[in-house]
Formats: structure tokens, sequence, C-alpha cells
């Protein structure tokens, strides 16, 4: 049997985090179903500190997803979630982000200019990339 999967990634502000990479892979931020969430605190099957306000919506603590925009058929979810610890070493998992048409120096640039680190450039064979960091230091690497 094959088994779908989705990619999570730690996070101490995950919706924040969501939208960034929402952006910079050009895909969307799942919304957040309010009427859901206020019944399931009403119900008693969730308490209010479960849940925040952000940027007015009401939305779950514990995380936010992202999704391709042709849906899960197409790539798997990603969901950010929420730990109270910083990140403090190499991720041993990242992302690699192909540019395809797009030219990978100005995806680069663009990512810098909405918060991501340049950590190093890289290359073995005929195969180039740059290692970027996201605004929370998690490594992904940009290439064609």
């Amino acid at each position: 049997m094959a088994y779908t999967f989705q990619v999570t990634i730690d996070s101490d502000s995950p919706h924040s985090l969501a939208e960034w990479w929402a952006d910079a892979l050009g895909w969307e931020v799942e919304p957040s179903d309010e009427a859901f969430i206020r019944r399931m605190v009403e119900e008693g099957r969730a308490r209010e500190e479960d849940t925040t306000l952000h940027n007015g919506t009401l939305v779950w603590k514990a995380g936010a997803g992202i999704r391709h925009p042709e849906g899960l058929e197409r790539a798997p979810r990603v969901l950010f979630q929420f730990v109270p610890e910083a990140k403090t070493v190499k991720n041993r998992v990242h992302l690699d982000v192909r540019t395809g048409d797009d030219d990978p120096h100005a995806v680069v640039e663009r990512l810098i200019a909405k918060g991501a680190t340049r950590l190093h450039e890289g290359n073995q064979g005929p195969f180039t990339w740059t290692t970027l960091a996201d605004p929370q230091g998690n490594e992904l690497c940009i290439s064609h």
C-alpha cells in the first residue's frame, strides 16, 4: 500500500511563516473556518486558548497549512505547526524549490527582500543551487 504525506515545519509563528512560504512558492494558505472553530469551542471540544487572531481572522493556534493552487493531487500539503522553541541546528530535511522557467537568481533576490537569508551557493557537476534560510532559519534551496 502506498501512503500520502504532508511536510510539517516547526515554527514559533506558524501563520506568518505559512504566509511567507505560500508567497515564496506561489501557493495558497488554507482558509480558516471561523464558524467551525467557534462551534468546537462552544461544544467544549476546544478551548479559547487553542485559538488566536491572525490578521483579524480567528485561527487555530496550533498551526496553518498551505497547498499548491492545483490541489493536493499536484503536491503534498505543507503544515506549519506551533512549537515554542526556536530552531537551533541545521535542518536534516529541507525543501528544494525548482523554479522551472523563472530565473532562480530573481527568485532568490525576491525571497531575500521578503526576509530570507542567503546561506551559500552550491554546485555538483552541472547542478547549481542557492541555499537560503526562511525568516525563522529553516533551510531551503533554490534551483532550476
